[in-house]
């Protein structure tokens, strides 16, 4: 939960940020409609403020006062004014404000909700910006900064590259064209040999004047070209639409890997991965350990309380797996049906987890029409690896067969040994 603080004096505006803000589950808004009551406000949560949309004009604060006061203490400021010139739009974006909205309707509030979301995202965001030049690097970290990206800073090319190696996780880079060592079009090409554009975002930036630069850069690779000099909106719009479309794919890959019933990774996307595990394990000699784990009995629980409640049931025991598991891979194999790897632990170290996991779900019943329906599961654990995952997931399967033969409600490993407890 996001929890912002609106200074807004005028009633008719405030009802608006209400109604588009009550919109947004996510966020939690504080209202004041003066400088003083703002303080107040500041002072009740300043430990759990996250942003602040703030009127440029209060009545106790004429001349954009408040907007010093939250700058001053170092959070998040989004400006509403009624409007702007040339000359109060510098001032305002030099005292290093997020972004100024002027109130022209619903969709300037909604703009302003958007972009709270928006900076409270990007700080698990990493961004590399290369440029030779330490006074425009700055600049455009400190655009960044404002929009609370994580960012990491590079000279020249191949100092980019050791920075990336370094962080895999960085989403994008904003590189310049013209540095000693690596230029910025070579710079793109080595790195669209690892990368594709849905993995990593590449805008060029180049102040030399050449039309075919743009050009140049996206045919290199890059996704978007920024000529300097440019100003601080053009910037942030090209940052956001890049990153949001990043974003957008991201959905639609981890959609494609997910259950659409339980949210658990599908069985595609455990081998995909779960290939990765097993060979590293293979590489390395590091246990892996491999479980096949199978709800009992679950054909009798659609048979007698229909598929609605077995549907909540696969809810239920997806949620306890991925909240006891969440370090592990944990995927839907189908029906009743689940794989989990386990790297790290040895035979012994998985039978005990999984027991534990075991002890939660027998106690706790999933409510159905006001009445609980327990239920419990087998497993097979195995950490011989075999030949390929695939036997080690079939040797896990002829564990599970067994525990399913001794009675149900049994986890067994490579020992055969029963874990009841």
């Amino acid at each position: 939960m996001k929890r912002i603080l609106v200074i807004e004096d005028s009633a008719l505006v405030t009802k608006v940020i209400r109604h588009v803000i009550a919109q947004d589950p996510h966020i939690e808004a504080i209202y004041a409609n003066s400088f003083a009551q703002a303080k107040f406000a500041y002072d009740q949560m300043k430990g759990d403020l996250f942003a602040a949309l703030v009127d440029l004009n209060l009545p106790d604060a004429p001349n954009g006062e408040v907007v010093d006061y939250m700058l001053e203490r170092k959070v998040p400021t989004i400006v509403l004014t009624g409007s702007v010139d040339e000359e109060k739009r510098e001032a305002l974006l030099n005292k290093g404000i997020v972004d100024y909205v002027t109130k022209e309707g619903r969709y300037s509030y909604k703009y302003a909700v958007n972009l709270i979301n928006r900076i409270y995202n990007n700080q698990n965001i990493k961004v590399l910006v290369v440029d030779d030049s330490a006074t425009s690097r700055n600049f455009v970290t400190d655009l960044l900064q404002r929009q609370l990206f994580q960012v990491l800073e590079a000279e020249n090319g191949v100092e980019a590259i050791k920075v990336l190696l370094d962080n895999p996780d960085i989403k994008l880079l904003i590189t310049d064209y013209n540095m000693p060592v690596m230029d910025g079009f070579e710079l793109v090409k080595n790195l669209r040999y690892k990368y594709e554009k849905s993995d990593l975002i590449i805008i060029g930036l180049s102040g030399e004047g050449q039309s075919s630069l743009s050009t140049k850069f996206i045919k290199n690779g890059a996704n978007d070209f920024l000529m300097k000099p440019f100003n601080h909106e053009e910037f942030q719009c090209r940052v956001m639409h890049n990153v949001e479309s990043l974003e957008l794919l991201e959905k639609v890959k981890d959609a494609a890997n997910r259950d659409y019933l339980t949210g658990a990774y599908n069985r595609r996307y455990f081998f995909d991965l779960g290939q990765q595990m097993y060979d590293n394990a293979r590489e390395n000699a590091t246990p892996l350990a491999a479980v096949v784990l199978d709800l009992d009995s679950f054909k009798r629980i659609n048979d007698t309380y229909g598929h609605e409640a077995g549907d909540l049931i696969l809810k239920h025991i997806t949620d306890v797996l991925q909240e006891c598991l969440d370090r592990f891979l944990v995927a839907r194999a189908g029906g009743e049906e689940f794989f989990i790897l386990l790297p790290g632990l040895d035979n012994e170290k998985a039978i005990s987890l999984i027991g534990k996991v075991r002890q939660i779900v027998v106690s706790t019943p999933v409510l159905y029409n006001d009445e609980e329906l327990f239920f419990t599961f087998s497993a097979g654990i195995t950490n011989k690896l075999k030949d390929s995952l695939d036997e080690q997931i079939n040797w896990s399967d002829v564990l599970l067969y067994r525990a399913k033969e001794a009675g149900r409600d049994l986890i067994i490993g490579d020992d055969d040994e029963e874990i009841l407890t």
